[in-house]
């Protein structure tokens, strides 16, 4: 069978991606030519220009900062290349715009990691800089990733380059900048802000790597099942999901050897890659959900149920099913809320500040430290003591006023604060509570056909237990009985 991994590759291809292939010359007679090996899949298929990147169209419309800075010496108007920070998670294209952008004509492009580089290597830097563009009249463009690994002294060395435009400095950064990017930094370059690619945005780079000469070379194609699956294990991230349809095509290709025989019947058409591929290559079984069918509802419900329940270990089993299949996180949490004040109720009423709290810090957080939180909100819910009771109460009461009863508020009760509102009798025999013993007045409330109707009607459960004292208490000295 044909190399897969040498798909496609041609003298122009090798020399854009730097993996030349070994001609043969100087091998003994007779002995084949072998393939150098090759750049990863992700490496090869990185977009050549920016018409070529996939998703973060909210920064690449004509104008931006991007496309000027890609744009290089052609670029008009009277605004010079901007500095930028991009931040977003992994795999969003940080680097790849990066390397777009060194391709602009007129541009001299320098990588430095935060992980290796010193301040040594950023004065270095400047310095040549600083000659290429005396003397070239050339920009230079630093490409700095991990940036928020640099130290205070590491940042500041950047800022004569950066204030006087030697360098035209792009920093990658998956940290929140406001707290890893020093200010003086921040406030010299514009911060983009990068977004997780959709599913929409993964399926077509895959289907683009599986047929592009650079990647596969339209030697393998994508089934249904195994494209779900790549698309749901890459959580929004190209490096990854590129990475596993590469070892997933591995293992398709080895099925294939192993039941044609080299050179047989799979080296003429292509190989598809199945579900079991991507299972054998990642180590990770599919999780059968579809978050837009009946499994997103069926494993949704079982989890509300289970915390309902009060059955904490099925709980967390259903939660760990949405995350693994790539449920959205805040889908879950909005959830967690919901049951909090459906569930638990009055019988603990820190379970809804839990859970508010946690779906606060999950949008702040993201995955995947998100599952500890969005576990902990759980096991709070499904241990605390449950009540519908006020669910109940809201429910009861909204019937009634659908079906006609509330009529009119009590003249007392009515507002006595605008010109002619006293002779109407607004306000006329309102007593104020806090003039009463332990604030309690006895007084009509509810409108007249609604006197005596009880709406809430706590448990025995938690805090209600207290509760459910305290209300009858407060219910004989308000109606006066």
């Amino acid at each position: 069978m044909d190399d897969l991994f040498g798909a496609g590759q041609d003298n122009a291809s090798a020399h854009d991606d730097g993996d030349a292939e070994e001609s043969g010359a100087g091998s003994p007679a007779g002995t084949p030519a072998r393939s150098a090996p090759r750049s990863p899949l992700a490496v090869r298929m990185r977009p050549r220009s920016l018409d070529d990147v996939v998703g973060q169209q909210h920064l690449l419309g004509q104008g931006s900062p991007l496309r000027q800075l890609a744009a290089g010496s052609d670029a008009t108007g009277p605004a010079g290349p901007s500095s930028l920070i991009l931040w977003g998670p992994p795999g969003t294209g940080k680097t790849t715009l990066a390397h777009v952008i060194a391709k602009g004509p007129g541009r001299k492009f320098v990588e430095l990691s935060a992980i290796t580089a010193g301040v040594k290597d950023v004065r270095r830097v400047m310095d040549e800089a600083l000659t290429a563009r005396d003397l070239y009249k050339t920009t230079t463009v630093l490409f700095l990733d991990e940036i928020h690994r640099f130290n205070k002294a590491q940042q500041d060395a950047l800022l004569p380059g950066v204030e006087n435009r030697w360098v035209v400095l792009v920093a990658a950064t998956t940290e929140n900048p406001s707290f890893s990017v020093v200010s003086p930094l921040l406030s010299r370059s514009l911060l983009l802000t990068l977004k997780p690619l959709t599913d929409a945005d993964v399926e077509g780079l895959l289907l683009r790597a599986a047929a592009d000469p650079r990647g596969l070379g339209g030697k393998v194609e994508l089934d249904g099942e195994a494209m779900a699956h790549l698309v749901r294990l890459s959580g929004g991230d190209a490096r990854r999901a590129l990475t596993a349809l590469e070892a997933a095509a591995g293992v398709a290709f080895g099925d294939a050897d192993d039941a044609d025989g080299p050179g047989g019947a799979a080296a003429e058409t292509p190989v598809r890659i199945e579900l079991k591929h991507t299972e054998r290559a990642l180590d990770v079984a599919s999780v059968r959900y579809d978050r837009a069918g009946d499994q997103h509802y069926d494993v949704a419900s079982a989890f509300i149920k289970s915390i309902r329940g009060s059955d904490v270990d099925a709980a967390l089993h259903y939660l760990a099913r949405m995350l693994e299949a790539g449920e959205d996180p805040r889908f879950v949490a909005r959830r967690i809320v919901i049951s909090a004040a459906e569930d638990v109720g009055m019988a603990d009423p820190t379970a809804l500040q839990t859970a508010v709290a946690a779906a606060q810090a999950v949008q702040l957080i993201g995955m995947p430290e998100g599952r500890i939180i969005l576990a902990e909100a759980v096991v709070h819910l499904a241990t605390a003591p449950k009540s519908n009771a006020a669910y109940m109460g809201i429910n009861q009461a909204i019937a009634d006023v659908r079906a006609g009863l509330g009529n009119g508020i009590p003249a007392h009760l009515r507002d006595a604060h605008y010109p002619g509102s006293k002779q109407l009798g607004h306000g006329k025999g309102y007593k104020y509570a806090h003039d009463a013993p332990h604030a309690v007045a006895t007084q009509q409330y509810p409108p007249d056909d609604l006197v005596g109707r009880n709406y809430y009607e706590p448990t025995g459960n938690g805090a209600e237990r207290d509760i459910s004292t305290r209300l009858e208490r407060l219910r004989k000295i308000i109606r006066g009985k």
